[in-house]
């Protein structure tokens, strides 16, 4: 059985991770969807708010798991014995960032493999800035997310706005 690792922020969960999420568990056994709890960058999603809207995003497709974690990919990829770590392309630039991540990550688990799968053409302008950005400014995010994502948009908005705690910045 081969057991892929999918991490990310998911703040919020898009098309474009459901797309390569999906399209990862035709290729694997397994897809576990790793939602980090303390990236270097602001988030509008605490870390269970995240992982409750990627479990819903799924709730369907038995292939694919969700779970949290912290540190290394690697040694969580070790700790769940996942063989690969699955991650999305969209444009150019994230290639080079893919790109010496997958370095890295080979230097500390040569054994563990890096499989990048492109985004479907539709999906390529997404990314989390863009959603937050979007849809704190009241924008529609209905093409770009779930419904339950896009209502879970509604309610922090509308509690940030109550609570005038909007973050200093938003920006992945």
């Amino acid at each position: 059985m081969v057991k892929a690792l999918f991490p990310g922020t998911f703040d919020p969960i898009h098309y474009g991770h459901i797309d390569i999420a999906e399209r990862a568990a035709r290729l694997f056994d397994e897809v576990v969807m790793a939602v980090y709890d303390k990236p270097l960058k602001s988030l509008m999603f605490s870390p269970e708010e995240r992982m409750a809207l990627v479990s819903e995003a799924f709730r369907d497709n038995p292939k694919i798991k969700v779970t949290g974690y912290s540190g290394l990919t690697v040694e969580f990829c070790r700790a769940i014995g996942a063989q690969v770590i699955v991650r999305g392309l969209r444009v150019f630039s994230d290639f080079e960032f893919e790109f010496r991540m997958a370095l890295a990550n080979h230097r500390l688990a040569p054994d563990i493999e890096i499989v990048a799968l492109i985004t479907a053409e539709e999906h390529t302008f997404l990314s989390g800035t863009t959603v937050r950005e979007i849809a704190m400014l009241n924008g529609d995010v209905t093409s770009m997310v779930p419904p339950h994502v896009e209502k879970a948009f509604k309610e922090k908005v509308a509690e940030l706005d109550d609570s005038h705690s909007f973050p200093n910045s938003l920006r992945d």
